[in-house]
C-alpha cells in the first residue's frame, strides 16, 4: 500500500537521540540501521551527541550527516550520557523522543513500531527487549552475553529476560517518550552518569506515568568482551543505585538488593565463622545454596546453547557480576548515604 504525502504529514515528528563515545566499531552500522528505518525521513531527525571521541567516531558521523541531512552531530563537552541526552532533547523538535544506543542494532520497523505502540497504549514510554549478543563466537564473550541475559545474573528485569506479552514494567532500554513527559517531570539527572534512565523512569512512574515493554521488538545489544569491562560496568550500576534511591526516596526495584546483601553476608560471615559455629554453618549453608543455584543456571545455559565448554566461564562470571554490583552498591551507600 502506498502512503500518500498527506498521510506522511499526519505522522508524529520523531527526534532520535544517540549518545556516543569512541564507537568507531559500531557507529556506521548503527547510522545505516537508522537510515534504513521504515519511518519516513521527512518526519525524522537524528542527533548523534558525541562526547569528544578520541577515535574516528566523529569523522564517521560527519560522513553520514553529509549523505543524509536529517542526521546531525552535536558535541557533548561533558562526555557522559545524561548530558548527551539532555543536550539532544534541548535541540530537538519532535513530538516523540526516541533514544537509541550507539552499541546496538534495531529492527527496521523499530521507530514506527514504538511510535505506534506509544499512542495505541496511551503510554508515556515504550521499549523493546534487549538481546545481549557477543561480538564474536568465542567462549568468554558468549559467556558474558549469557550471564547478563540470565534470570540468575540480573533478576527479573523483563527487558533482558523477555516476556510473552506486552507488559507494564518499571523500565525499558533506551525508551520512546512523548515530548510532554520531559516538560512534565524534567529531564535526565546529570548527577547520575550511570542509572540515569532507571531514575528517570522511576520518577515517571511516581508522577503517574506508564511504561510498557513490547516483547516483539528485539534490540541487538553488543556486550563488552572483557571481564574487566563487565566488572566496571556492573560496579558503576551498583555504585550509583543508592543515589538513585535517595533521589526517589524509595527503592527503584527490589531486585537491586540481592547482590549487596550477598556481598555483605560474605564480608561478615567469613571472619565471623572463626568465632561462632552458628555463623560458620550459616556460611556453609548460604554458600552451598549460591553454588547450587549458580550451577543450575550454568547447566541450563549449556544445554540451551549446546556448548559444554561454557562450564569453564559461566560460574565465575556470575560471581564476578554479583560481586561487582554488590560491592559497588555498598561503596555507594557509604559515599552517598553516610558522606
Amino acid at each position: 500500500m502506498t502512503i500518500t504525502s498527506n498521510q506522511i504529514n499526519m505522522l508524529p515528528f520523531v527526534s532520535v537521540i544517540i549518545p556516543s563515545y569512541n564507537e568507531e566499531k559500531f557507529i556506521t552500522s548503527v547510522l545505516d540501521n537508522v537510515v534504513e528505518q521504515d519511518y519516513p525521513h521527512e518526519r525524522l531527525e537524528v542527533f548523534v551527541v558525541d562526547g569528544n571521541s578520541r577515535d574516528k567516531t566523529r569523522e564517521l558521523i560527519q560522513m553520514k550527516a553529509k549523505e543524509h541531512p536529517f542526521i546531525h552531530l552535536l558535541n557533548n563537552e561533558k562526555q557522559y550520557v545524561p548530558f548527551a541526552l539532555n543536550l539532544g532533547i534541548s535541540r530537538s523538535k519532535g513530538e516523540v523522543i526516541v533514544i537509541m544506543s550507539s552499541h546496538s542494532l534495531y529492527p527496521l520497523n523499530y521507530v514506527s513500531s514504538l511510535v505506534e505502540a506509544l499512542f495505541k497504549l496511551d503510554a508515556d514510554n515504550v521499549g523493546g527487549v534487549l538481546i545481549n549478543t557477543a561480538t564474536n563466537t568465542s567462549l568468554k564473550p558468549t559467556a558474558i552475553a549469557k550471564v547478563i541475559s540470565s534470570l540468575f545474573g540480573i533478576g527479573n528485569a523483563y527487558f533482558r529476560i523477555g516476556s510473552k506479552h506486552i507488559k507494564e514494567v518499571d523500565t525499558v532500554p533506551f525508551g520512546c517518550y512523548h515530548r510532554s513527559v520531559f516538560e512534565r517531570i524534567g529531564v535526565f539527572d546529570e548527577e547520575l552518569i550511570k542509572n540515569q534512565d532507571d531514575e528517570f523512569n522511576a520518577r515517571l512512574i511516581q508522577h503517574g506515568g506508564s511504561i510498557y515493554l513490547i516483547p516483539e521488538i528485539k534490540i541487538t545489544y553488543f556486550t563488552r568482551e572483557s571481564v574487566k569491562a563487565l566488572w566496571r560496568m556492573f560496579f558503576q550500576y551498583g555504585f550509583f543505585k543508592p543515589l538513585v534511591n535517595l533521589k526517589l526516596k524509595q527503592p527503584a526495584s527490589i531486585r537491586q538488593f540481592f547482590p549487596p546483601v550477598f556481598v555483605l553476608f560474605l564480608f561478615l560471615a567469613f571472619p565471623g565463622s572463626y568465632f561462632s559455629p552458628l555463623i560458620f554453618y550459616s556460611l556453609i549453608a548460604g554458600g552451598s545454596i549460591y553454588i547450587l543455584a549458580n550451577l543450575f543456571f550454568t547447566l541450563k545455559i549449556m544445554l540451551e546453547t549446546r556448548r559444554p565448554l561454557l562450564l569453564f566461564f559461566l560460574p565465575w562470571l556470575f560471581l564476578v557480576l554479583h560481586l561487582a554490583y554488590g560491592w559497588g552498591y555498598l561503596i555507594g551507600v557509604v559515599k552517598f548515604v553516610f558522606f
